[in-house]
């Protein structure tokens, strides 16, 4: 049995559907709410901050998934986050259960570097230094050898379906309510976004390579990369229709926070976008080099189609 550990979002949802087509249909879903995503799922609603919950929730699995997502609170996240992953990793370990970690960014630095799986943590505000203290948490205990774990990290999302990103609430979102589009910080610097599907089928992959354990991955991304002004140019290409945009810049965000909670959440996040961000996948390809990465054309197009669907 594989157990997908926040299995309701979009990253779980897409890990749930992808295991089914290619890999096993005993599937187990577990979130504070269970739903099941295929008809073969078995569900079990647990609070993993809670330590016999998730020593329950992981029984009898062979491999479990962490893609649990909090929302965008950082007193939420200093208070549970890292007692949830304790929790997962002393479940999984007690269990004799592998554990895929499905990982962000934050804990990066927020320049012009090129990222790569060596790069070393230096996080921006304090949802960078929870994630940092995961990723460190989770490293040390597969140094030690008191767990089989990998850790797959991904940049930005965008997508389609439920996929919560900035791209897509800025840009995707705007379109379908017939809004303005608008760019935090720069349009002309280079970003590197994911489409999630491919970041839950990579995912999938990774958890079943019995050899890519004990490492950390960088997940695939389309290696064309693109400024948010080529991105909305695409983008106006693939609709048909021109698309106007706003550059917003940083002191609107800064005086958007003292008013909103949201803007507030998410300002320690932005300096990412002063720069270009390059996110090298090199190791991903190189070891799959079989595996179908979506363009940003392909990416796009679905968006637009599921738009148009859903009028």
């Amino acid at each position: 049995m594989q157990t997908i550990l926040g299995a309701n979002g979009q990253i779980g949802e897409e890990l749930a559907r992808e295991l089914k087509r290619n890999y096993t249909s005993d599937i187990r879903i577990v979130s504070r709410n269970a739903k099941k995503v295929n008809d073969t799922d078995t569900v079990f609603s647990a609070d993993l901050s809670d330590r016999e919950k998730a020593i329950e929730a992981v029984k009898g699995s062979e491999i479990a998934y962490f893609t649990l997502g909090l929302p965008m609170d950082t007193d939420l996240w200093e208070k549970q986050f890292l007692t949830i992953l304790r929790n997962v990793i002393e479940a999984c370990t007690i269990n004799g259960t592998k554990l895929v970690f499905f990982d962000n960014t934050y804990m990066y630095p927020q320049d012009q570097k090129i990222l790569t799986e060596q790069t070393g943590f230096d996080p921006v505000g304090r949802k960078g230094i929870v994630r940092k203290k995961m990723a460190d948490m989770l490293l040390a205990e597969m140094q030690a050898g008191t767990i089989n774990a990998v850790i797959c990290r991904a940049p930005e999302f965008y997508g389609p379906g439920k996929t919560q990103s900035i791209t897509n609430s800025l840009i995707f979102n705007a379109i379908k309510e017939d809004k303005k589009l608008k760019v935090p910080l720069r349009d002309d610097k280079l970003r590197s976004l994911i489409w999630t599907p491919d970041a839950s089928r990579a995912t999938a992959l990774i958890g079943n390579t019995p050899e890519a354990y004990g490492q950390t991955w960088h997940l695939p991304v389309d290696d064309h990369k693109l400024t948010y002004k080529e991105f909305i140019a695409l983008t106006s290409q693939i609709y048909g229709k021109e698309f106007k945009y706003s550059v917003i810049p940083k002191l609107a965000f800064t005086i958007g926070s003292l008013f909103n909670k949201n803007a507030k959440e998410l300002q320690e996040l932005f300096p990412r976008y002063q720069y270009d961000n390059l996110f090298d996948d090199s190791k991903f390809r190189k070891k799959f080099p079989e595996f179908r990465i979506t363009t940003y054309r392909q990416g796009i197009e679905q968006i637009k189609k599921e738009q148009q669907t859903a009028k």
